[in-house]
């Protein structure tokens, strides 16, 4: 069941606005149909106001006024209610300063004693610290000002470090609970947000000021024996990513994902994750970065 769907709700919401703009006096049909075009879909203008302009959504008159005499409202549910009070417990919302005061008693729907996360290291990053709270507002904030910061953080040897450079995004790690800090103009490309101890706005000079590269879109290519239901574990990991599946046989698939380059560590990860299960086909340079982690991992230099 879908409590939330941007490609089903899209409709409703067209069809509100379009209702709205209709009770304005003198709006023509070409502005309804602007209405469509900067709301739904883009096959949807053969749809919408065909339907009702023939009555078959028996909203609108034929002068195109609408039958109703107020503006439309859309007002959550009891069900979505309760649902957006459960995610509000996730600890990772308070980063981002969601409130909502409306939903005070109300149920949620679940909460994190109902669920158990498997697959996942447990020394993952204090989010609900306010020391932890506080600096990634602040490394928010400089990536959509394109300002530089200089943090101080402590490195896996315990000795505290001051770094200088330009934030360009985060990187969340679900296999290892941590988000890391995507930089530009320094030696290292990330850093974990969970060793930063401090973190300000920097003024001074430096190829940090620079603007940011564009990410590099990549692909990768794997193959997956469907043992275990690989295929929709796979399929269900990655559903967040422009993918493609071809079948080989009966058990061999193969998956053309785009990814960014800035989540390759993440992505490496990921893969390894399944096992023998799936195997990278190319690019070659993914491969190295596998066999990289793997022979870490052999010498126990665990990363």
């Amino acid at each position: 069941m879908m409590l939330f769907s941007e490609l089903y709700s899209v409709y409703y919401n067209t069809v509100a606005k379009i209702i709205e703009c209709a009770l304005e006096p003198g709006t023509t049909e070409k502005e309804l149909q602007k209405c469509v075009e900067e709301n739904a879909f883009s096959e949807s203008v053969m749809t919408i106001l065909p339907a009702l302009k023939s009555g078959k959504w028996p909203l609108l008159n034929k002068d195109l006024s609408p039958k109703l005499e107020h503006k439309p409202s859309m007002p959550l549910t009891l069900l979505e209610q309760r649902w957006l009070k459960a995610i509000l417990d996730d600890p990772r919302v308070r980063l981002f300063g969601v409130e909502f005061p409306e939903l005070e008693g109300i149920e949620p729907l679940f909460t994190r004693e109902d669920y158990k996360i498997f697959d996942q290291y447990n020394d993952g990053d204090p989010f609900e610290d306010e020391t932890y709270i506080r600096n990634f507002c602040l490394i928010m904030s400089a990536i959509k000002e394109c300002r530089p910061v200089r943090i101080t953080m402590r490195n896996r040897h315990g000795k505290d470090l001051w770094v200088r450079f330009c934030p360009k995004g985060f990187e969340y790690s679900l296999k290892d609970d941590k988000i890391r800090i995507l930089a530009d103009g320094c030696k290292f490309r990330q850093f974990n947000l969970g060793r930063v101890t401090s973190c300000q706005y920097y003024n001074g000079h430096g190829p940090w000021r620079e603007t940011p590269k564009e990410d590099v879109v990549k692909t990768l290519t794997l193959q997956i024996t469907d043992e275990r239901n690989a295929l929709e574990r796979v399929m269900l990991h990655f559903a967040h990513f422009e993918k493609q599946a071809e079948r080989v046989d009966d058990r061999t698939y193969l998956l053309r994902m785009n990814y960014y380059e800035s989540d390759e560590t993440e992505i490496v990860i990921r893969v390894l994750s399944f096992g023998p299960c799936v195997k990278v086909i190319e690019p070659e340079s993914f491969i190295d970065l596998i066999k990289e982690r793997l022979l870490a991992q052999k010498s126990c230099e665990l990363r």
